[in-house]
């Protein structure tokens, strides 16, 4: 009985666990998420170079920039010379946020858009289809693994 009470008092968590591994540091941190919002780097500049061109068309879209106060952990990792003192920029990208339903709204504008232009590619490859040479429109693709020939 002493064995066994021996024995399990020198198993424990930590001999159990796996020797952890290093990892890369993450390029950007992930925001603590709010409910009904979705996060987003937005572009400012690059090489430093201004794009105020990307950040007008963003904010026209509905992203905000998220102010230092809504995400306290990422205070540290702020550049000092940001142009944006009350927002949080890291290496040329600022983090927005945007009510989730815009961004369902905008994934399906765009979705739709693809649609629009594929059907409009097809009627024009099939107009052109002759029944003594046909045309095949498959839309269809592979993706293979491992060693190729």
């Amino acid at each position: 009985m002493a064995e066994n009470r021996l024995t399990r008092e020198l198993d424990n968590r930590q001999q159990a666990e796996r020797p952890k591994q290093w990892q890369p540091a993450e390029l950007l941190p992930e925001p603590d998420k709010q409910p009904g919002y979705a996060y987003r780097w937005v572009r400012i500049s690059t090489l430093n170079q201004a794009d105020p061109r990307n950040l007008s068309s963003k904010l026209r879209e509905g992203w905000e920039a998220v102010r230092v106060e809504e995400q306290p952990k990422i205070t540290l990792l702020i550049d000092p010379n940001s142009r944006f003192k009350d927002n949080i920029e890291i290496g040329g990208l600022l983090l927005c946020k945007a009510p989730a339903e815009f961004v369902s709204q905008r994934s399906d504008y765009y979705a739709n858009q693809t649609d629009a232009q594929t059907r409009a590619v097809d009627n024009n490859l099939m107009r052109e289809n002759d029944p003594r040479m046909p045309m095949f429109n498959e839309r269809k693709s592979t993706v293979s693994f491992g060693r190729g020939k």
